[in-house]
């Protein structure tokens, strides 16, 4: 298993790009599976995450090349298997994005019920749900979720969710395109990736009308077409590089970003003492204040609200804070699991239910530490960047899964981070394929 090795105490100054959001990218892959034409994707970040998709899409049968690194060219004209296997979909919840597709398009599907980070229960009832009221027949059968639709096809359908769902939003969107007649998805998630979604769907011919607003209106078509798309930015890379130069004291111009995306998450950042200057549409120059970092209470809430997926480094930050900070997390039940090993390199903080209290500031010390999720990994690794003496994080293949080559971009602008492989690691192929 790789490790980070990491010796903390040097301010990162320069300049980082941003890559392609992998929670975007990963539905507009599934969504090429709802035509026979090619769809082309650009700005793909090199993730784990998205080397999994495409062995999904061509485990169904799908052709996907790559005539370069972050490009795919998917064409699943030829698909013969309505399956996600197990293999893959317990390695990635995403995986659940082919459900959708597969049903509206083939008018069968089964997947694997969906694994990923433990970072506490994301059933996907309001999926099936959702489905069922499309006409679709859903059952489970040996750890599968089988969803047929009827011999016409699937039915428009008024679909209400009790709880917002980013990936439910996507699955139905998907599927909708295809079902007779319209479907509106209400309480839909508000995303920036929800929308890019959307934009690709309406490119490919798909009718789609208030995506990123609370109410999503899917008038069905006959059927859809290729396209050609680049993804958004990836808002929590974003993010997490904006804390990695307050939390060394160092500077960064951050490029290739979407600043409007990311309002919540610079306004908290702007509140606890980071300065953010928008240059411009697509770069950010940040650095902490010439007063320090002070402590502020922060909750988790759906978009347009601070996401989950910064919590865990919002509070490594907070350890450097002025003061006494209170995390409510509200979205996911076990997502304070980094807290302990923050414990482990000095830092102070209670964990009680949905709250974890942050006092600070704490002297951080390296030491050896487990990554637990993707985003916990980022906060360990932010965490070792300002802690004195080694830091050695274990279980680096979480970070893998949405960080494109994090301890590069990292050691660019001065860190002194290095990724320790084992012996029966091999790297990552990054020969670009030939183009259809």
């Amino acid at each position: 298993m790789d490790k980070f090795r990491i010796r903390g105490g040097n301010p990162i100054k320069g300049r980082v790009s941003i890559s392609g959001a992998k929670n975007s990218a990963l539905p507009c892959m599934a969504a090429a599976i709802l035509t026979p034409e090619t769809v082309t994707l650009h700005n793909l970040p090199y993730v784990r995450d998205i080397i999994t998709m495409r062995r999904l899409l061509e485990d169904i049968g799908a052709h996907v090349l790559t005539p370069e690194l972050r490009t795919h060219k998917i064409s699943a004209a030829n698909v013969e298997l309505m399956a996600a296997p197990y293999e893959l979909v317990k390695t990635m919840r995403a995986s659940v994005l082919a459900l959708g597709p597969l049903v509206a398009r083939f008018g069968k599907a089964r997947v694997s019920l969906p694994g990923g980070c433990a970072i506490g229960a994301r059933p996907i009832d309001l999926h099936l749900a959702a489905l069922e009221k499309m006409g679709a027949e859903v059952f489970l059968e040996a750890g599968d979720v089988v969803a047929r639709s009827p011999e016409d096809g699937l039915v428009g359908a008024e679909i209400s969710f009790d709880k917002i769902s980013v990936t439910g939003t996507e699955n139905l969107m998907m599927a909708a395109t295809l079902a007779r007649g319209t479907t509106t998805i209400h309480n839909a998630a508000r995303e920036p990736e929800v929308r890019d979604l959307a934009e690709l769907l309406n490119k490919m011919g798909a009718r789609v009308r208030g995506a990123g607003t609370p109410t999503i209106q899917i008038e069905g078509v006959e059927g859809l077409g290729g396209a050609e798309h680049t993804i958004i930015p990836d808002r929590i890379e974003t993010g997490t590089f904006i804390v990695a130069a307050a939390i060394t004291k160092g500077e960064l111009e951050i490029r290739d970003c979407n600043p409007e995306h990311c309002n919540r998450i610079i306004g908290k950042l702007r509140e606890v003492g980071v300065e953010i200057e928008e240059v411009n549409q697509s770069t950010l120059q940040a650095r902490c204040g010439a007063r320090g970092l002070h402590a502020s209470d922060l909750m988790t809430e759906p978009y347009p609200a601070f996401p989950t997926d910064m919590q865990a480094q919002f509070m490594t930050l907070m350890t450097q804070a002025n003061g006494r900070s209170t995390i409510t997390e509200t979205i996911f039940e076990n997502r304070f699991m980094h807290a302990s090993e923050l414990q482990r390199m000095g830092a102070r903080i209670q964990v009680t239910h949905d709250k974890a209290i942050v006092d600070g500031p704490a002297k951080l010390i390296g030491a050896r530490v487990q990554a637990s999720d993707l985003r916990a990994s980022a906060s360990l690794v932010l965490a070792g960047l300002v802690a004195d003496g080694e830091t050695l994080i274990d279980r680096v293949y979480h970070i893998d899964r949405g960080y494109e080559k994090i301890e590069t971009k990292l050691k660019e602008v001065g860190a002194d981070i290095e990724r320790v492989r084992d012996s029966v690691t091999a790297p990552l192929s990054t020969q670009p394929q030939e183009s259809l």
